[in-house]
């Protein structure tokens, strides 16, 4: 895969650039990009927006640890810029057979996703904003480029109950609102809708301790993750198997749903 990138690859040698400003916590503005996303889950840029909404406050103090901590030095130099590191396919399917980049490539190209898609999603709320190089910018990237090889560590689909269990893993990882809302908030919604016996809320709970016992995966040295073996990954990295999401599955596919496919259903009245 060739994909041309817009923004530089270099190593950001400020913590915060001085034109930045803290965001504002607008939880009514999330509900209103929330109530976007139900209506089209593939609309990603909503997600972002929600995030924007809910700002994590220990966003700085957590970014400051990483990047002055020695591993996040030396990662700040090895991997500037993940996006041409995971959509170079052909470099990625060098590695053995069963490690997570063989996963990552086989599922990125299953679901029709780029890193550089992600990205430009992203990019969209910044239209007339400056562009920020500082080590802020360059930690928000990682939790942002980070997230589809999640799906592969942990094991949660594209399907509706997938996404909002790897926000929930997610929100173990950084406690970051916006993961809490549309974990949640999504979760409800699907069992509003379909009103099966389906463990919808288990699996998210389970999703959620699951983040938060595991190591964060934001924060590894992710050309060696991909190397690695993938069950050894999960392993070291103490990522639990998703049990209450596949029971959900098996519960859903009992009552005639499909659960890759809910606009097939029969809704609960």
């Amino acid at each position: 895969m060739s994909v041309a990138y817009s923004h530089p690859i270099m190593t950001p040698t400020q913590f915060s650039d001085p034109r930045r400003e803290k965001l504002r916590f607008r939880p009514f503005k999330a509900m209103g990009h929330f109530r976007q996303l139900i209506k089209d889950k593939e609309d990603t840029e909503q997600v972002f927006r929600i995030f924007e909404c809910l700002p994590r406050r220990s966003f700085w103090a957590d970014a400051r640890a990483f990047c002055e901590s020695a591993r996040g030095r030396q990662l700040m130099e090895s991997e500037p810029y993940l996006p041409p590191i995971l959509d170079d396919h052909e470099a990625l399917l060098k590695l053995p057979e069963n490690s997570v980049a063989h996963a990552y490539v086989a599922f990125m190209r299953r679901e029709g996703l780029s890193a550089a898609g992600l990205v430009a999603e992203s990019d969209k709320m910044r239209v007339g904003r400056p562009v920020f190089q500082d080590q802020l910018q360059w930690y928000a990237n990682r939790l942002r480029d980070t997230h589809d090889l999640l799906h592969i560590l942990t094991g949660y689909g594209r399907d509706a109950l997938g996404e909002q269990c790897a926000l929930g893993f997610t929100y173990g990882q950084d406690r970051a609102w916006g993961s809490l809302l549309i974990a949640w908030a999504g979760a409800y919604e699907l069992k509003r809708r379909f009103g099966t016996d389906a463990p919808v809320y288990a699996a998210v709970a389970e999703a959620q301790r699951h983040g938060k016992a595991a190591q964060r995966i934001f924060e590894q040295d992710i050309r060696a993750l991909l190397a690695e073996p993938l069950e050894a990954a999960r392993a070291r990295m103490n990522i639990g198997a998703p049990s209450q999401y596949h029971v959900a599955h098996q519960r859903y596919r009992a009552s005639g749903i499909d659960p890759y496919n809910f606009l097939a259903a029969p809704q609960a009245a």
